[in-house]
Protein backbone atom coordinates (compact mmCIF):
# COMPACT_ATOMS: atom_id res chain seq x y z
CA UNK A 1 0.00 0.00 0.00
CA UNK A 2 1.24 3.65 -1.07
CA UNK A 3 1.83 6.03 1.82
CA UNK A 4 0.46 9.49 1.04
CA UNK A 5 1.26 12.50 3.60
CA UNK A 6 -0.82 15.55 2.72
CA UNK A 7 -0.19 18.89 4.61
CA UNK A 8 -2.73 21.71 4.87
CA UNK A 9 -2.86 25.36 6.39
CA UNK A 10 -5.82 25.41 8.41
CA UNK A 11 -7.08 22.99 11.68
CA UNK A 12 -8.65 20.41 9.27
CA UNK A 13 -12.53 20.43 10.79
CA UNK A 14 -14.65 22.11 7.64
CA UNK A 15 -11.67 21.70 4.55
CA UNK A 16 -14.56 19.74 2.32
CA UNK A 17 -12.14 19.65 -0.81
CA UNK A 18 -9.27 18.02 1.12
CA UNK A 19 -11.95 15.77 3.33
CA UNK A 20 -13.10 14.11 -0.17
CA UNK A 21 -9.49 13.79 -1.69
CA UNK A 22 -8.41 11.93 1.18
CA UNK A 23 -11.13 10.10 1.94
CA UNK A 24 -11.18 9.26 -1.88
CA UNK A 25 -7.58 7.96 -1.70
CA UNK A 26 -7.90 5.86 1.44
CA UNK A 27 -10.59 4.07 0.20
CA UNK A 28 -8.85 3.44 -2.64
CA UNK A 29 -5.68 1.59 -1.51
CA UNK A 30 -3.68 4.48 -0.27
CA UNK A 31 -2.46 4.42 3.54
CA UNK A 32 -3.30 8.60 4.13
CA UNK A 33 -1.72 10.63 6.93
CA UNK A 34 -2.54 14.30 6.73
CA UNK A 35 -0.99 16.95 8.71
CA UNK A 36 -2.83 19.90 9.40
CA UNK A 37 -2.73 22.66 12.75
CA UNK A 38 -4.31 21.91 16.11
CA UNK A 39 -5.67 24.82 18.31
CA UNK A 40 -6.97 23.85 21.99
CA UNK A 41 -9.65 26.70 21.20
CA UNK A 42 -11.26 24.51 19.01
CA UNK A 43 -12.07 21.39 20.41
CA UNK A 44 -12.28 19.13 17.19
CA UNK A 45 -8.70 19.96 16.46
CA UNK A 46 -6.96 17.48 18.23
CA UNK A 47 -3.38 16.30 18.21
CA UNK A 48 -4.63 12.92 16.42
CA UNK A 49 -7.50 11.86 15.29
CA UNK A 50 -8.86 8.52 12.89
CA UNK A 51 -10.92 9.39 10.48
CA UNK A 52 -11.11 5.44 8.73
CA UNK A 53 -8.65 2.75 9.26
CA UNK A 54 -6.28 4.18 6.07
CA UNK A 55 -6.81 7.74 6.97
CA UNK A 56 -5.30 9.08 9.49
CA UNK A 57 -5.10 13.36 10.94
CA UNK A 58 -2.06 14.82 12.82
CA UNK A 59 -1.67 18.28 14.43
CA UNK A 60 1.16 20.20 15.24
CA UNK A 61 0.51 22.77 17.51
CA UNK A 62 -0.63 25.99 16.65
CA UNK A 63 1.83 27.92 18.92
CA UNK A 64 4.97 27.06 20.73
CA UNK A 65 4.44 25.94 24.07
CA UNK A 66 7.11 28.71 25.34
CA UNK A 67 5.36 31.07 23.42
CA UNK A 68 1.83 30.21 25.25
CA UNK A 69 3.39 29.49 28.65
CA UNK A 70 4.87 33.20 27.99
CA UNK A 71 1.62 34.77 27.59
CA UNK A 72 -0.45 33.18 30.57
CA UNK A 73 2.49 34.10 32.80
CA UNK A 74 4.23 37.20 31.61
CA UNK A 75 4.85 38.67 34.89
CA UNK A 76 6.75 35.34 36.25
CA UNK A 77 8.24 34.83 33.32
CA UNK A 78 10.09 38.42 33.26
CA UNK A 79 10.46 38.49 36.90
CA UNK A 80 12.40 35.13 36.55
CA UNK A 81 14.01 35.97 34.11
CA UNK A 82 15.71 39.38 34.80
CA UNK A 83 16.43 37.58 38.36
CA UNK A 84 18.48 35.02 36.33
CA UNK A 85 20.45 37.77 33.70
CA UNK A 86 21.25 39.73 37.39
CA UNK A 87 22.75 36.30 39.10
CA UNK A 88 24.62 34.93 35.74
CA UNK A 89 25.50 38.51 34.24
CA UNK A 90 28.26 39.15 36.50
CA UNK A 91 29.30 35.00 36.83
CA UNK A 92 29.95 35.07 33.10
CA UNK A 93 31.36 38.81 32.83
CA UNK A 94 34.12 36.82 34.90
CA UNK A 95 34.82 33.48 33.17
CA UNK A 96 32.98 34.00 30.01
CA UNK A 97 32.34 37.14 28.15
CA UNK A 98 31.94 35.08 24.66
CA UNK A 99 29.19 32.68 26.76
CA UNK A 100 27.85 36.33 28.16
CA UNK A 101 27.76 37.92 24.71
CA UNK A 102 25.69 35.04 23.98
CA UNK A 103 22.95 35.35 26.43
CA UNK A 104 22.25 38.76 26.51
CA UNK A 105 21.77 38.63 22.72
CA UNK A 106 19.92 35.67 23.11
CA UNK A 107 17.50 37.74 25.56
CA UNK A 108 17.53 40.74 23.06
CA UNK A 109 16.48 38.78 20.27
CA UNK A 110 13.69 37.34 21.62
CA UNK A 111 12.71 40.57 23.82
CA UNK A 112 12.54 42.01 20.02
CA UNK A 113 10.47 39.05 18.94
CA UNK A 114 7.82 39.19 21.19
CA UNK A 115 7.65 42.81 20.78
CA UNK A 116 7.31 42.83 17.52
CA UNK A 117 3.77 41.45 16.04
CA UNK A 118 4.70 40.82 12.81
CA UNK A 119 7.91 39.27 13.08
CA UNK A 120 6.51 36.93 15.95
CA UNK A 121 3.59 35.96 13.61
CA UNK A 122 6.26 34.93 10.76
CA UNK A 123 8.88 33.11 13.66
CA UNK A 124 5.79 30.88 15.31
CA UNK A 125 4.46 30.16 11.53
CA UNK A 126 8.52 29.43 10.83
CA UNK A 127 7.79 26.91 13.63
CA UNK A 128 4.93 25.42 13.11
CA UNK A 129 6.72 24.58 9.69
CA UNK A 130 9.52 23.07 10.73
CA UNK A 131 7.22 20.59 13.07
CA UNK A 132 5.11 19.85 10.01
CA UNK A 133 8.22 19.10 8.42
CA UNK A 134 9.60 17.13 11.24
CA UNK A 135 5.70 15.06 10.73
CA UNK A 136 6.60 14.50 7.45
CA UNK A 137 9.50 13.23 7.31
CA UNK A 138 9.04 10.57 10.19
CA UNK A 139 6.11 9.31 7.77
CA UNK A 140 8.48 8.39 4.87
CA UNK A 141 5.52 8.95 1.94
CA UNK A 142 6.19 7.27 -1.55
CA UNK A 143 3.53 10.90 -2.15
CA UNK A 144 3.69 14.47 -0.46
CA UNK A 145 0.70 16.21 -1.30
CA UNK A 146 0.73 19.88 -0.48
CA UNK A 147 -1.86 21.86 -0.46
CA UNK A 148 -1.52 25.89 -1.26
CA UNK A 149 2.06 27.66 -1.62
CA UNK A 150 1.80 27.88 2.79
CA UNK A 151 2.43 23.96 2.90
CA UNK A 152 4.79 23.71 -0.58
CA UNK A 153 8.34 24.22 1.29
CA UNK A 154 6.99 21.37 3.85
CA UNK A 155 6.34 19.12 0.70
CA UNK A 156 8.92 20.30 -1.52
CA UNK A 157 11.92 19.33 2.17
CA UNK A 158 10.05 15.80 2.76
CA UNK A 159 10.39 15.14 -1.25
CA UNK A 160 13.87 15.74 -1.35
CA UNK A 161 15.08 13.94 1.69
CA UNK A 162 13.34 10.79 1.07
CA UNK A 163 13.34 11.05 -2.83
CA UNK A 164 9.66 10.39 -3.33
CA UNK A 165 6.39 12.19 -5.83
CA UNK A 166 5.06 15.72 -4.86
CA UNK A 167 2.10 17.04 -5.64
CA UNK A 168 0.76 20.74 -5.79
CA UNK A 169 -2.42 21.25 -5.18
CA UNK A 170 -3.32 24.76 -5.44
CA UNK A 171 -6.70 25.79 -4.56
CA UNK A 172 -6.12 29.92 -5.20
CA UNK A 173 -4.32 31.86 -7.88
CA UNK A 174 -1.98 32.48 -5.23
CA UNK A 175 -0.06 35.28 -6.90
CA UNK A 176 -3.47 37.57 -6.86
CA UNK A 177 -4.90 37.30 -3.73
CA UNK A 178 -6.17 39.82 -1.30
CA UNK A 179 -3.07 40.91 0.71
CA UNK A 180 -0.60 39.40 -0.53
CA UNK A 181 2.37 40.73 -2.66
CA UNK A 182 2.08 39.35 -6.33
CA UNK A 183 6.01 39.13 -7.50
CA UNK A 184 7.05 37.91 -3.96
CA UNK A 185 4.53 35.32 -4.39
CA UNK A 186 5.39 34.60 -7.55
CA UNK A 187 9.11 34.49 -7.17
CA UNK A 188 8.50 31.58 -4.60
CA UNK A 189 5.84 29.86 -6.04
CA UNK A 190 7.77 29.79 -9.38
CA UNK A 191 11.05 28.41 -7.25
CA UNK A 192 9.55 25.65 -5.48
CA UNK A 193 6.69 23.86 -8.24
CA UNK A 194 9.84 22.75 -9.95
CA UNK A 195 10.21 19.89 -7.56
CA UNK A 196 6.10 19.04 -7.89
CA UNK A 197 6.04 16.29 -10.08
CA UNK A 198 2.35 17.30 -10.39
CA UNK A 199 0.09 20.33 -10.33
CA UNK A 200 -3.33 20.56 -9.63
CA UNK A 201 -5.87 23.87 -9.69
CA UNK A 202 -9.75 23.93 -9.43
CA UNK A 203 -10.73 24.71 -12.73
CA UNK A 204 -10.00 25.95 -16.30
CA UNK A 205 -9.91 29.08 -16.26
CA UNK A 206 -7.40 29.07 -13.26
CA UNK A 207 -5.28 26.31 -15.22
CA UNK A 208 -5.04 28.78 -18.00
CA UNK A 209 -3.75 31.23 -15.78
CA UNK A 210 -1.23 29.16 -14.07
CA UNK A 211 0.02 28.12 -17.65
CA UNK A 212 0.53 32.14 -18.68
CA UNK A 213 2.61 32.52 -15.12
CA UNK A 214 5.03 29.59 -15.46
CA UNK A 215 4.45 27.97 -18.98
CA UNK A 216 3.03 24.48 -18.22
CA UNK A 217 -0.34 23.55 -18.24
CA UNK A 218 -1.86 22.11 -14.78
CA UNK A 219 -4.48 19.21 -14.09
CA UNK A 220 -8.28 20.27 -12.91
CA UNK A 221 -9.71 18.89 -10.22
CA UNK A 222 -13.22 20.36 -9.37
CA UNK A 223 -14.46 21.21 -5.95
CA UNK A 224 -17.95 19.36 -6.58
CA UNK A 225 -19.37 18.11 -3.44
CA UNK A 226 -20.43 14.19 -2.83
CA UNK A 227 -23.78 12.81 -4.74
CA UNK A 228 -26.03 12.43 -2.12
CA UNK A 229 -30.16 11.90 -1.99
CA UNK A 230 -31.41 15.33 -0.45
CA UNK A 231 -34.75 13.71 0.41
CA UNK A 232 -32.35 11.21 3.01
CA UNK A 233 -30.35 14.04 4.56
CA UNK A 234 -32.43 14.95 8.26
CA UNK A 235 -34.27 17.95 8.79
CA UNK A 236 -33.41 21.44 11.01
CA UNK A 237 -36.28 23.63 11.57
CA UNK A 238 -34.59 27.07 11.30
CA UNK A 239 -37.64 28.81 11.38
CA UNK A 240 -37.83 27.44 14.86
CA UNK A 241 -34.43 27.71 15.64
CA UNK A 242 -33.69 31.46 14.70
CA UNK A 243 -37.59 32.72 14.86
CA UNK A 244 -38.76 32.91 11.84
CA UNK A 245 -42.66 33.31 10.70
CA UNK A 246 -43.10 30.49 8.41
CA UNK A 247 -44.61 32.86 5.74
CA UNK A 248 -41.33 33.93 4.54
CA UNK A 249 -38.76 32.71 2.94
CA UNK A 250 -34.94 31.47 3.58
CA UNK A 251 -32.58 33.31 1.57
CA UNK A 252 -29.19 31.42 2.52
CA UNK A 253 -25.50 32.31 2.61
CA UNK A 254 -23.41 29.42 3.89
CA UNK A 255 -19.32 29.65 4.10
CA UNK A 256 -16.85 32.07 5.52
CA UNK A 257 -17.91 35.48 6.83
CA UNK A 258 -15.00 37.10 5.20
CA UNK A 259 -14.60 40.22 2.78
CA UNK A 260 -14.98 40.15 -0.72
CA UNK A 261 -17.88 37.19 0.03
CA UNK A 262 -20.89 39.95 -0.84
CA UNK A 263 -22.20 39.82 2.52
CA UNK A 264 -22.84 43.48 2.90
CA UNK A 265 -24.12 44.12 -0.35
CA UNK A 266 -26.27 41.11 1.03
CA UNK A 267 -27.33 42.44 3.76
CA UNK A 268 -27.86 46.05 1.85
CA UNK A 269 -30.28 43.82 -0.62
CA UNK A 270 -32.56 43.07 2.28
CA UNK A 271 -33.89 46.45 2.21
CA UNK A 272 -35.61 45.69 -0.81
CA UNK A 273 -36.78 42.27 -0.48
CA UNK A 274 -40.33 41.70 1.00
CA UNK A 275 -40.98 38.00 2.66
CA UNK A 276 -37.86 36.98 2.59
CA UNK A 277 -34.84 36.35 5.52
CA UNK A 278 -31.47 36.13 4.68
CA UNK A 279 -29.83 33.51 7.20
CA UNK A 280 -25.76 33.70 7.03
CA UNK A 281 -24.15 30.32 8.17
CA UNK A 282 -20.38 30.46 8.98
CA UNK A 283 -17.83 32.52 10.58
CA UNK A 284 -14.94 34.99 10.10
CA UNK A 285 -13.06 38.18 10.92
CA UNK A 286 -16.34 40.09 9.38
CA UNK A 287 -19.29 38.43 10.94
CA UNK A 288 -19.01 40.66 14.67
CA UNK A 289 -19.65 43.78 12.16
CA UNK A 290 -21.90 42.47 9.80
CA UNK A 291 -23.99 42.26 13.30
CA UNK A 292 -23.20 45.32 14.16
CA UNK A 293 -24.54 46.71 10.85
CA UNK A 294 -27.70 44.85 10.70
CA UNK A 295 -28.92 46.42 14.42
CA UNK A 296 -27.77 49.69 13.07
CA UNK A 297 -30.30 49.20 10.09
CA UNK A 298 -32.90 47.72 12.44
CA UNK A 299 -32.88 44.47 9.92
CA UNK A 300 -32.75 41.75 13.06
CA UNK A 301 -36.09 40.29 11.68
CA UNK A 302 -34.72 39.95 8.13
CA UNK A 303 -30.87 38.90 8.70
CA UNK A 304 -30.08 35.91 10.86
CA UNK A 305 -26.86 34.64 11.86
CA UNK A 306 -25.76 30.98 12.61
CA UNK A 307 -22.16 29.64 14.07
CA UNK A 308 -20.30 27.15 11.22
CA UNK A 309 -22.00 23.88 11.08
CA UNK A 310 -20.17 20.19 10.55
CA UNK A 311 -19.43 19.25 7.21
CA UNK A 312 -21.69 16.63 7.69
CA UNK A 313 -24.12 18.25 8.82
CA UNK A 314 -24.62 21.18 6.61
CA UNK A 315 -26.55 19.50 4.13
CA UNK A 316 -29.30 19.53 6.93
CA UNK A 317 -29.24 23.56 6.76
CA UNK A 318 -28.64 23.91 3.03
CA UNK A 319 -32.27 22.35 2.39
CA UNK A 320 -34.00 24.36 4.09
CA UNK A 321 -33.36 27.47 1.45
CA UNK A 322 -35.54 28.72 -1.22
CA UNK A 323 -32.49 30.62 -2.54
CA UNK A 324 -28.95 30.40 -1.86
CA UNK A 325 -26.51 33.33 -2.80
CA UNK A 326 -22.60 32.97 -4.31
CA UNK A 327 -22.08 36.26 -4.65
CA UNK A 328 -18.70 36.73 -5.01
CA UNK A 329 -16.77 40.69 -5.47
CA UNK A 330 -14.65 40.95 -8.01
CA UNK A 331 -11.21 41.96 -5.06
CA UNK A 332 -9.08 39.73 -6.80
CA UNK A 333 -8.60 37.23 -10.12
CA UNK A 334 -8.51 34.49 -7.52
CA UNK A 335 -11.75 35.31 -7.07
CA UNK A 336 -13.14 36.30 -10.51
CA UNK A 337 -11.73 32.99 -11.59
CA UNK A 338 -13.52 30.94 -8.70
CA UNK A 339 -15.78 27.87 -8.63
CA UNK A 340 -16.02 27.26 -5.22
CA UNK A 341 -17.67 24.25 -3.24
CA UNK A 342 -20.88 26.67 -2.34
CA UNK A 343 -22.02 26.40 -5.75
CA UNK A 344 -22.32 22.75 -5.79
CA UNK A 345 -23.05 22.04 -2.27
CA UNK A 346 -26.33 24.12 -3.52
CA UNK A 347 -26.80 22.41 -6.50
CA UNK A 348 -26.21 18.69 -4.18
CA UNK A 349 -29.11 20.13 -1.90
CA UNK A 350 -31.38 21.38 -4.99
CA UNK A 351 -31.49 24.78 -4.22
CA UNK A 352 -31.11 27.47 -7.05
CA UNK A 353 -28.50 29.97 -6.70
CA UNK A 354 -28.34 33.71 -7.31
CA UNK A 355 -25.01 33.93 -8.00
CA UNK A 356 -22.45 36.72 -9.53
CA UNK A 357 -21.48 36.70 -13.50
CA UNK A 358 -18.29 35.59 -13.08
CA UNK A 359 -17.08 33.18 -15.76
CA UNK A 360 -16.58 29.81 -14.78
CA UNK A 361 -19.64 30.15 -11.72
CA UNK A 362 -21.82 31.73 -14.49
CA UNK A 363 -21.09 29.16 -17.49
CA UNK A 364 -22.56 26.48 -14.99
CA UNK A 365 -25.50 28.23 -13.79
CA UNK A 366 -26.53 29.63 -17.13
CA UNK A 367 -25.39 26.25 -19.01
CA UNK A 368 -27.60 23.88 -16.63
CA UNK A 369 -30.52 27.10 -15.49
CA UNK A 370 -30.32 26.54 -11.93
CA UNK A 371 -30.43 30.07 -10.90
CA UNK A 372 -30.07 33.63 -12.32
CA UNK A 373 -26.81 35.66 -12.44
CA UNK A 374 -26.75 39.38 -11.26
CA UNK A 375 -24.60 42.53 -10.89
CA UNK A 376 -22.99 41.32 -7.58
CA UNK A 377 -21.91 44.44 -6.28
CA UNK A 378 -25.62 46.02 -6.84
CA UNK A 379 -28.02 45.35 -4.12
CA UNK A 380 -30.97 46.32 -6.12
CA UNK A 381 -29.86 44.43 -8.93
CA UNK A 382 -29.44 41.07 -6.51
CA UNK A 383 -32.64 42.02 -4.48
CA UNK A 384 -34.68 42.42 -8.21
CA UNK A 385 -33.62 38.67 -8.84
CA UNK A 386 -34.40 37.53 -5.65
CA UNK A 387 -38.05 39.25 -5.44
CA UNK A 388 -38.65 37.35 -8.70
CA UNK A 389 -38.30 33.78 -7.59
CA UNK A 390 -39.91 35.04 -4.24
CA UNK A 391 -43.39 35.86 -6.44
CA UNK A 392 -42.94 33.02 -8.96
CA UNK A 393 -42.37 29.72 -7.27
CA UNK A 394 -43.09 28.09 -10.43
CA UNK A 395 -40.13 29.09 -12.13
CA UNK A 396 -38.22 28.61 -8.32
CA UNK A 397 -39.47 25.04 -8.91
CA UNK A 398 -38.50 24.88 -12.42
CA UNK A 399 -35.08 25.44 -11.19
CA UNK A 400 -35.03 23.01 -8.70
CA UNK A 401 -35.64 20.66 -10.67
CA UNK A 402 -32.17 21.48 -13.05
CA UNK A 403 -30.53 21.56 -10.03
CA UNK A 404 -31.51 18.01 -9.41
CA UNK A 405 -30.18 16.65 -13.19
CA UNK A 406 -27.45 18.89 -12.82
CA UNK A 407 -26.03 17.38 -9.57
CA UNK A 408 -25.16 14.12 -11.62
CA UNK A 409 -23.41 15.41 -13.58
CA UNK A 410 -21.22 17.67 -10.93
CA UNK A 411 -20.28 15.63 -8.38
CA UNK A 412 -16.81 14.22 -6.48
CA UNK A 413 -18.26 10.29 -7.74
CA UNK A 414 -17.37 11.35 -11.00
CA UNK A 415 -14.16 13.99 -10.59
CA UNK A 416 -12.86 11.45 -7.89
CA UNK A 417 -11.55 9.69 -11.33
CA UNK A 418 -9.52 12.35 -11.98
CA UNK A 419 -7.86 12.28 -8.71
CA UNK A 420 -7.23 8.73 -8.75
CA UNK A 421 -5.52 9.05 -12.08
CA UNK A 422 -3.17 11.74 -11.08
CA UNK A 423 -1.85 8.97 -8.21
CA UNK A 424 -1.70 5.91 -10.38
CA UNK A 425 0.23 7.81 -12.63
CA UNK A 426 2.89 8.82 -10.44
CA UNK A 427 2.30 5.37 -8.32
CA UNK A 428 3.22 3.69 -11.48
Amino acid sequence: MKKVTVFVWNHFTNDARVMRECLTLSENGYDVNLIAIANKKIPEAVPYEVINENFKVHRVPMYPAALEYYFKRKKRVTVVTAGVTAVMSPILFKYSKKSLLVMLSGLIATAVTLKNNKLRQNTVKLIRSLKMIGKGLQQRADIYHSNDLNTLAQGCICTIIHDSKLVYDSHEVQTDRTGYNPDTIKLVEKSLIKFADETIVENKTRAKKHEELYGYLPKTLHNYSALYDIDKVPDVDLYEMLNIERSKKILLYQGGVQYGRGLDVLIQAMNYIENGVLVIIGDGKLKEELIEETNRKQLEDKVKFLPKQPLEKLPSYTKQAYIGYQVLQNTSYNHYSASSNKLFEYIMAEVPVISCDFPEIKRVVDEENIGITVEADKPKSIASATQKLIDNPDLRNELSMNCKNAKYNYNWENEKEELLNIYNELSN
